[in-house]
């Protein structure tokens, strides 16, 4: 079947299980080059969720009093920090990936997705890492075990998913418009915000809730909080939504990646 008979997908899963060694090695490369030369390695991945949990907690536990249910803030707040902290970490770095390895790029050929995606992948070490600081929280704070504590780890595959998107739009764009690398920061930020990182979803007037669910973080974010709180359930209307919404954001910067992909190496 010759490369224009096949269905886009399809070609691109051909392509990945093709190049499958490349993939592997720069999510290895991405690995290394985080903990390479660092004083403390792999604890910074439990240092910046912890110190934000700290510090939120002081802000938004103490002074603003936000409403958590009656679970202690602290793990609140740590429960939407680490998936929260391995998103923050992966869209910068696959929004740049594609400009970070130029000379690759205009030297070697292999599907350009390869890039973005195996920078959100090689995040996956810092949220395991930073999940086993939860741990020792939750038996600080005597959190019974529970069936939806094993949702945990299945929550990780949506916010996968929707960070490859906003990383491939983002890498897309950033070879044709160098200024995108200013607007990523900024994006990280506003999402910050709009994202219940330090607070409930349930806080947010009824009027905005549609439009609060249309950010996959919102339903992702609260799903990992309530898989942890023995006082909340995962709402699985907002979890689908949430999905739904990152994959078709998947898709949509997957279409625009493939159309434009081909012109990178003439413009990086």
């Amino acid at each position: 079947m010759s490369v224009t008979a096949r269905p886009v997908a399809v070609e691109w899963l051909y392509e990945f299980v093709r190049y499958r060694e490349l993939f592997f090695f720069l999510v290895w490369r991405d690995v290394k080059i985080r903990y390479k030369q660092t004083l403390l390695g792999a604890a910074w991945a439990i240092i910046q969720p912890f110190t934000l949990m700290l510090v939120a907690s002081f802000a938004f536990g103490r002074v603003a009093e936000i409403d958590t249910g009656g679970a202690p803030y602290p793990i609140f707040a740590y429960a939407t920090l680490v998936p929260w902290s391995y998103f923050q970490y992966s869209v910068p770095l696959a929004g740049n990936s594609l400009i970070s390895n130029a000379n690759l790029i205009s030297k070697v050929y292999f599907p350009r997705a390869i890039i973005p995606a195996s920078s959100t992948l090689g995040g996956i070490v810092d949220f395991a890492v930073a999940s086993t600081m939860l741990v020792a929280i939750a038996i600080y704070y005597r959190i019974p075990l529970s069936l939806e504590m094993l949702m945990w780890p299945v929550l990780l595959l949506p916010l996968i998913l929707f960070a490859t998107a906003i990383g491939m739009l983002f890498a897309a764009l950033n070879v044709k418009f160098r200024d995108i690398k200013y607007t990523i920061p900024f994006f990280m930020q506003s999402m910050l915000f709009l994202s219940p990182v330090f607070y409930s979803p349930s806080l947010v007037p009824e009027k905005w809730a549609f439009l609060l669910h249309l950010n996959p973080m919102v339903g992702i974010l609260d799903s990992f909080r309530a898989s942890i709180l023995p006082a909340q359930t995962i709402d699985w209307g907002a979890l689908g939504i949430a999905t739904a919404v990152a994959g078709a954001m998947f898709a949509l910067a997957a279409v625009y990646f493939y159309r434009t992909e081909r012109t990178f190496a003439d413009l990086i």
